[in-house]
């Protein structure tokens, strides 16, 4: 099974609060902008620990290339 943009779309939104959220890609590799209040007071690498929780065992297994951009509500609208 293909991984889509759709499919990736729909793990981080499942496992995270999101109030915007963007995944875009070619099946190989992806890119994402994740607005999420989790957050906040977060360092990047947090951030990005929490959207690889969501994601769970599908970053090892069907996602190999996946660059995000992870900002709060505010540092969205910023």
């Amino acid at each position: 099974m293909t991984t889509t943009p759709e499919l990736i779309h729909g793990y981080i939104s499942a496992g995270l609060e999101c109030t915007h959220l963007e995944v875009e890609g070619d099946g190989q590799h992806f890119t994402a902008v994740i607005v999420s209040p989790a957050f906040a007071g977060k360092r990047p690498i947090q951030r990005h620990q929490i959207v690889y929780a969501a994601l769970g065992e599908r970053m090892r297994e069907e996602i190999h290339a996946l660059s995000m951009k992870t900002l709060t509500p505010e540092e969205y609208q910023g």
